[in-house]
Order: structure tokens, then C-alpha cells, then sequence
């Protein structure tokens, strides 16, 4: 049972603010991955293993109605396929998950090795890949350690230069979600990949009748 109809009558004003404000945070969410990736002079390119077979969760509304801003800016037919193949991934991920099997399934959005929506993907999909750091409310610090194929240089004099601190921009993002959640009378959890989320999008943008939500 979805947990999104009641979205369809949701203030779209609300949604375009919120969706602004999420432009911004993911614009300098980019610049301060690449300043990191830089300094430890990373790139992705030549890599034989593609991260958008990973089976990521995503658990905010704001990047759900983000990504379906980005759906519905695209062309009638693109969109149709990216729907179907989102079912089908979808299924797919169910049937493995009966069969008690972890296999890699390419995201919906990815065509050639190109993300569809590239300037609405989601956060995980911008962070993932060099090390990091986030500091927790009770000031614990976790880290990661980046992509598993890199053998990183985590010295601290390397670390203090170049792992990238979630902190704030996890923080920023957490501000819009409950902002957005409160404003919508939104309170259910979310725990979905992009192809269910893009499944979810299509029953909206299917009831909706507009386009729109």
C-alpha cells in the first residue's frame, strides 16, 4: 500500500520552495565532493565496476519530490521507458530478496552509462566514493572509508586535508526534510531504491491527471 497519495492535492508552492532550496544545497554538496575528490586525486573514470548497480536506500521525501520534478521534465516516451524499467528492477529486487539472493541490478535511470536525471539524482548517489566524515548530535564522529577499490591514504595529515565532512550538509538537509514534512502533514518513514520511489512517482503522476502533484 503506498504512502504517497495524499501528495497528489499537496501545495505545490510548498514543493518549488523546498525543491529550490534543494538545488542549492546539492550545488555545493557537488563542489565540496570535488574539492575532496581532488585532493585525493580520485576520479571514477576507467572504472570497471559501476556504482549505480549498488542497491541504495533513500529515506527523505525532499529528494522524492526532487526526483519527480526531474521525471516530469522529461519527454513523454523517456519517461514511459524509465517507468517500465523501474518496475521491472523493482520486481526484480523482490524476487531476489524471496530467493535470499544480493545481486547487482543496473538503476533505472542509468542509459549508457548516463544518469537520466543526472541534475535531480539523489544525495547518496553524489557522496558516494571518497572517504568521509560525519560528526552525530551526541558530537561522535563516524568515518568512512570511500570507495573499497581504492587503497586511500588515510594518514591523518591526508585525512585532515582531503575526507570530506558530511556534517553540515547532512544537517542542512535534515532541516529541509522536517520543514517539508511538517508544511505537508507528511509523517510516514521511508525506506525505498529509486526504482520503487520512481514507481511510487508514476501512481502519483497517474492519479494526479495533471503532471503534476
Amino acid at each position: 500500500m503506498s504512502i504517497f497519495p495524499h501528495l497528489r492535492d499537496a501545495d505545490r508552492e510548498i514543493i518549488d520552495r523546498a525543491a529550490g532550496r534543494m538545488r542549492d544545497l546539492y550545488d555545493r554538496m557537488g563542489r565540496a565532493y570535488d574539492r575532496s575528490a581532488s585532493c585525493y586525486d580520485f576520479s571514477c573514470t576507467g572504472c570497471e565496476e559501476n556504482c549505480c548497480e549498488e542497491r541504495f536506500y533513500h529515506h527523505t521525501l525532499s529528494e522524492f519530490l526532487y526526483l519527480i520534478q526531474g521525471l516530469q521534465a522529461l519527454e513523454q516516451g523517456r519517461r514511459k521507458e524509465i517507468f517500465d524499467r523501474a518496475a521491472e528492477v523493482a520486481e526484480l529486487y523482490r524476487m531476489h530478496d524471496r530467493e535470499g539472493l544480493a545481486r547487482r541490478v543496473m538503476c533505472p535511470l542509468n542509459s549508457n552509462n548516463l544518469c537520466s536525471l543526472y541534475e535531480h539524482r539523489l544525495m547518496i548517489c553524489r557522496l558516494h566514493g571518497v572517504p568521509y566524515k560525519m560528526r552525530r548530535p551526541d558530537s561522535t564522529e563516524t568515518q568512512g572509508i570511500g570507495c573499497h577499490r581504492i587503497d586511500w591514504d588515510m594518514s591523518p595529515e591526508k585525512s585532515a586535508d582531503c575526507m570530506f565532512d558530511r556534517t553540515d550538509l547532512y544537517r542542512e538537509l535534515s532541516g529541509i526534510e522536517i520543514e517539508l514534512r511538517q508544511k505537508l502533514g507528511f509523517g510516514n518513514r521511508i525506506k525505498m531504491t529509486i526504482a520503487e520511489m520512481i514507481v511510487e512517482a508514476e501512481r502519483l503522476l497517474t492519479i494526479s491527471n495533471t503532471g503534476g502533484i
